[in-house]
């Protein structure tokens, strides 16, 4: 999962990243506004995590762009604003939470987990994707209750597939959120995870659609 940090505090923002890093996150940090990109679309950030004080602005200015322009990703205001209007703004204003400093590193990790597992439309910890269940914090799939024995790559992998179940996933996309801070992932090795997590969860799973991507099948 690949996040933005839009935060000025040097010190929260070095423990975030690190507090990221230990749960498997990736992650990029901007300090100011103006840094901040001017449409996720494209972006491969799964959540945002969005302060309201900026030195250059507003926070409340980026999310009305964003939303003003229909972009969708998960957004969490983190402020130190505790006003009741604050928060009404933020929510009204299409935030999908919002965390009030100071706040506990565990909680916040435990909201971004939250925000995208509803944005997979899964009730709980576990996904449920037809004989298949993931569990995206323990780095666990079972198939018909039996564990399975996947790669960091493979699981990976899945984990994209089965955010959208029943969604093409262009190829450059995938490609791009496997490696979201370097270089995207070799079309070529992309297939051999691909056919290797075919056997493992049977090969009728996951469907290929030529010259687009691929697509998790929620049978």
């Amino acid at each position: 999962m690949h996040l933005l940090l839009i935060e000025d505090d040097l010190d929260l923002g070095r423990a975030l990243q690190a507090a990221f890093r230990i749960e498997g996150f990736t992650s990029e940090w901007r300090r100011r506004a103006a840094d901040a990109p001017g449409t996720l679309k494209g972006e491969g950030f799964d959540c945002v995590l969005l302060d309201l004080g900026l030195p250059d602005g507003s926070g409340f200015e980026l999310l009305e762009r964003w939303r003003g322009r229909g972009d969708h990703t998960a957004v969490i205001v983190v402020t130190a604003r505790e006003a009741v209007e604050d928060r009404l703004r933020g929510l009204d204003g299409g935030a999908d939470d919002f965390v009030i400093k100071p706040f506990v590193t565990a909680e916040l990790v435990a909201r971004v987990h939250a925000v995208l597992r509803r944005g997979a439309r899964q009730a709980s910890e576990r996904w449920t994707i037809g004989d298949l269940t993931i569990e995206p914090r323990r780095h666990l799939v079972h198939r018909d209750g039996q564990p399975l024995a996947l790669s960091p790559r493979e699981f990976q992998l899945l984990l994209e597939l089965a955010r959208d179940p029943g969604a093409v996933i262009a190829k450059n996309v995938l490609a791009q959120r496997l490696e979201p801070l370097g270089e995207p992932v070799d079309f070529s090795a992309i297939e051999v995870h691909l056919s290797n997590l075919r056997r493992k969860i049977g090969a009728e799973r996951i469907r290929t659609v030529r010259g687009v991507g691929y697509l998790l099948v929620d049978a």
